[in-house]
């Protein structure tokens, strides 16, 4: 006797690449049958289906709780029966989120943009599932490699003695272990309430210190709901659309945006939250260029590299800062050439290069405090420490990410040339390379 199908290793059938079938009963016994646009994995003793319309399916589920879908193998052709009953509807939080985001991808690969909008997440217990008696293909050999870069990923978050090594660990193992050429990772402000690129690989241009809203598209999503957001069809929502290269935010100043990286057109989108002890740290994001190229697997292996990564961040975070505390009168590095002019708006913290916008907010307040200390002393060493003592940085007491600050300047800086830059000489300890005078404007 074939034993019966765990709705774990059903999951394939529940990508929506196949239409479900349900059926239903009203209080009289008249069956009803629709297709469905989603059955949705919530965990091995429950699915959500998508509701969207008052129609007879709705009626005939609050008169009579009992329904059964038909489902499709879409490798093998397999056909499957679950025998379910409704339980409750969700129309806001994660779930809902996750197919809301889902759906909209369905939508607009189906060409019913507009047409489908998800009202609710209707959510049923799976009492069983069952095999319909057929002949299915067998399925293709599973993508070899996984396991082995998942364990080469954890071994070197482990060894990670920096923020910048965990980051390279990670968009490595995504890269070239796992053939997920296109991805960042961004950290959150929880000040700002904002998202910010502070490593990305297989872009032309590299976005760090590019902001995004939390709430904001799939990563805003994933960062506000604190759950996995996964897309595989090309979506025109515009809730998902990270396209936002000609639009500012209103309480941005022109010319104080950096180009958000993404691809222009992708298909497929997987956004997974960073998170430590229930806090959000940030956001680990893919995308691709084809439909379905992330499934439930790709987002499993995601979720675990990310919360290896937070473990880190949060360990890195509370690793004491080297002593002792560096000299004050520290010589001053070799400049020559033209003065350099660096502009700071107090307003926002914002600084320029010449003309040249560089970075704002907690990262900018750090550098502008750097480049007077260089400017009244002489000053080219500095220390982690120091800056967490500075009140005028308005760090936070806990979680300040300040690693993650100084990551970000220090490779902005580097796209902006070599006059001015950062280079880490220890833990906890910095140097500000300066190779021009500086000319310092308060704007």
């Amino acid at each position: 006797m074939t034993a019966r199908p765990t709705l774990r290793e059903l999951r394939a059938c529940l990508e929506g690449a196949v239409p479900a079938v349900l059926a239903t009963c009203d209080a009289d016994g008249v069956p009803n049958v629709a297709y469905l646009s989603q059955v949705f994995y919530v965990d091995e003793r429950h699915v959500a289906l998508s509701f969207q319309f008052f129609n007879k399916t709705r009626r005939n589920i609050l008169a009579n709780p009992h329904a059964t879908v038909m489902l499709i193998h879409p490798r093998t052709g397999g056909m499957y029966r679950l025998h379910i009953r409704y339980l409750r509807t969700e129309s806001e939080g994660a779930l809902f989120e996750r197919m809301k985001a889902q759906l909209a991808g369905i939508a607009s690969h189906s060409g019913m943009d507009g047409v489908f909008k998800l009202l609710g997440s209707d959510v049923y217990e799976v009492e069983r599932a069952e095999q319909v008696p057929g002949q299915p293909v067998p399925l293709p050999p599973r993508p070899e490699g996984r396991i082995a870069a998942l364990r080469t990923c954890a071994e070197a978050i482990a060894r990670s003695t920096t923020l910048e090594d965990a980051l390279s660990a990670v968009l490595a193992t995504l890269s070239d272990g796992l053939a997920m050429p296109h991805a960042m990772v961004l950290m959150h402000d929880a000040a700002a309430d904002r998202l910010y690129t502070v490593a990305s690989c297989g872009y032309a241009t590299s976005g760090v210190g590019s902001e995004l809203k939390v709430g904001q598209g799939v990563i805003g999503v994933a960062a506000r709901e604190r759950t996995p957001v996964r897309i595989s069809h090309l979506t025109s929502a515009a809730a998902y659309t990270q396209a936002m290269r000609g639009a500012l935010a209103p309480e941005d100043e022109p010319g104080t945006e950096i180009p958000y990286p993404g691809l222009r057109e992708p298909h497929s989108q997987l956004a997974v939250p960073v998170l430590s002890q229930g806090r959000l740290l940030g956001v680990l994001f893919v995308e691709g260029p084809h439909d379905l190229q992330f499934g439930y697997e790709e987002e499993d292996v995601l979720v675990t590299i990310a919360s290896h990564l937070g473990a880190a961040i949060d360990l890195l975070q509370v690793a004491p800062d080297a002593e002792p505390e560096v000299p004050r009168g520290t010589p001053a590095s070799t400049e020559a050439g033209t003065a350099l002019q660096v502009r700071h708006f107090a307003a926002n913290d914002s600084l320029f290069l010449g003309d040249q916008y560089l970075i704002k907010g907690v990262a900018g307040a750090i550098l502008w405090k750097l480049v007077r200390d260089h400017a009244s002393t002489g000053r080219t060493e500095f220390s982690n420490r120091e800056l967490r003592l500075d009140p005028a940085l308005r760090l936070p007491e806990v979680s300040d990410n300040l690693e993650a600050r100084l990551l970000l300047l220090q490779r902005r800086l580097q796209e902006h040339g070599s006059d001015l830059r950062i280079e880490r000489t220890g833990r906890g300890r910095f140097r500000l390379q300066v190779a021009r005078p500086l000319k310092l404007v308060e704007a």
